[in-house]
Formats: C-alpha cells, structure tokens, sequence
C-alpha cells in the first residue's frame, strides 16, 4: 500500500489486467478474479485455473465468463481495511466489455469505513497492466489519488492496445465481437488488426491477409505513431511465447522504449480470443 498524506492507499484492480505476478508482488497490486464456468465447474480466473489449462479446457468447448463474486470484493476492501487501509484505488476493465465496473462501482458505493474510487479504464489486458503500473508509480511517489486518476485517463486517451487472432470464432461466441467486421474471407485469409477503440469497444484498425501480415501491419501502425516518441509497451499473447519475444524484438531499436513487458493473456480474456493471439499496447512514457 502507499502512504499518500493521511490516507493508506491500496490499488485494486482485477484479472484482465495481465500483469505478471512478479510485477503484482512489486507494487502490492491487489487482484480480484473474474469467473469462469465449464462443463465442470466454475472456477475463478488466475486463481483456480491457469492458461494451460483453460487452453486444454477450449479444445472441447468454449466455457462462459462472469463477473467477479461480490463477496471476493467485499471481503477483499474488509482486509484492506484490517490493514489499516483508508482508500482504494480499484481500476477496473472496460465497462463496455464487462459489467465488472459497474459491479464494483455499486460496491464501492455500499462500502464504509474506506472510500473507494473505482476507475473505469475503458481498455482491457495490458492496456489496462500499463495504467495500472503507472498509477503505481505515481502513488509510489506521493501523487494524489484525483491526480493519479486525471493522469490516467490522460494515458489512456493516447493509448493503442491492439491484437491479431487466428481465428473470430471465440470473440463471435462470447459476444465480444463489438465493432469488428465479420471478415468471412476464409479463403483470402483476410484477418483484422483490433484495436480496443476510445469507448472500450473492439473494433477494426486496419487488416492484413495471413497471420504474418496482419502482424507486420500491426506494427507498422505503431512505428507510425509512436516512432520518436518514449514509450511504454506490452507484448501479449495467447500461448505463444517464443512469436511474443520476436515480436517485442522487432520494436527494439526502432522504439524509444522506457519499460516493457511480456505476458500471456488470463484465462478470461483467452477465452474469446483462442490460442495463437499476438498483441500489442503503447503508450506514451
């Protein structure tokens, strides 16, 4: 937690924030998990299943998501306030993929004792890993709470968060296919560049026939808004290590790169997008 004047700040945010745990452990980021449920159970995310195994778990159907237990929550801000905890700063996925924010936000409201203040980042992944990351830093260092958020929603504003997947199938069945059009195109092999627009929706940013050049177009786009300028970036992925560590390469050297990293997707988010994602989030530094 981090001391800012009176209070005792935690920062909260959940599952699909993608941050590895090592990264978690560094800043004391608290995690509330989302929810799986297969043929076999229901399971919360990270937690009760890893990617592995949700993978394994796909290659004989396609399990639903759901939103966090309010009592994993609750629980959570009654611990943080047995900590000595006064203000949490709960960050949450985008609000128009998930109904995790507005959950939370009634939460919050309910909660006394400590105030919390729930964020709506309007991005997911390492989109919302890098904020996250950020607002740690700045609470690190003393920033108020209201300016870290003004600066979050600044970040995000000039963020780029985009992935390419081998297949829609997964987005179409979860009915996460937002403003992404159906490119049918199976025998062209045409496949979208999505990018999770400003209202946190998926949608189009350009395409690219293959999986290679709907990747090369992918980072072109970045190289093209981002070049020059100090950047943070995250490569995510969707059990495909080795291809993520080539793709973070290809930005070396043409990037002004201040902090990176790599990770794979969580089992919530791996379920509508499949094995084989490559993604890509910028921002500036």
């Amino acid at each position: 937690m981090f001391r800012i004047g009176d209070d005792l700040v935690a920062l909260v945010t959940d599952t699909a924030c993608d941050l590895p745990d090592e990264v978690l452990q560094q800043y004391d980021i608290r995690l509330v998990s989302l929810r799986i449920a297969t043929s076999t159970g229901e399971y919360r995310d990270r937690r009760e299943i890893s990617q592995d195994e949700l993978y394994r778990v796909l290659e004989k159907e396609i399990p639903k998501t759901s939103l966090p237990l309010p009592e994993d929550i609750t629980e959570l801000y009654a611990q943080l306030a047995s900590e000595g905890c006064t203000r949490v700063l709960h960050m949450s996925l985008s609000g128009n993929l998930s109904g995790s924010y507005n959950l939370t936000r009634m939460l919050a409201e309910e909660t006394e004792g400590i105030r919390v203040d729930v964020v709506d980042t309007l991005t997911l992944s390492c989109g919302l890993g890098l904020l996250v990351v950020d607002a740690a830093e700045c609470l690190s260092r003393g920033m108020p709470v209201e300016d870290v958020i003004t600066r979050i929603h600044k970040l995000r504003s000039g963020q780029l968060g985009t992935f390419v997947i081998r297949t829609l199938e997964f987005l179409r069945k979860g009915g996460r296919i937002g403003l992404v059009e159906g490119v049918v195109g199976s025998l062209l092999q045409i496949k979208p560049v999505i990018f999770v627009n400003d209202n946190g929706i998926y949608q189009t940013l350009v395409k690219g026939r293959g999986m290679k050049k709907a990747v090369d177009a992918m980072c072109e786009e970045f190289i093209r808004r981002y070049g020059g300028r100090r950047v943070r970036m995250a490569v995510v992925h969707g059990q495909a290590p080795e291809e993520a560590g080539e793709l973070m390469e290809r930005f070396r050297g043409k990037m002004e790169i201040a902090y990176s990293l790599i990770a794979p997707v969580s089992p919530a988010l791996a379920i509508h997008t499949g094995p084989g994602l490559l993604g890509v989030i910028m921002q500036d530094a």
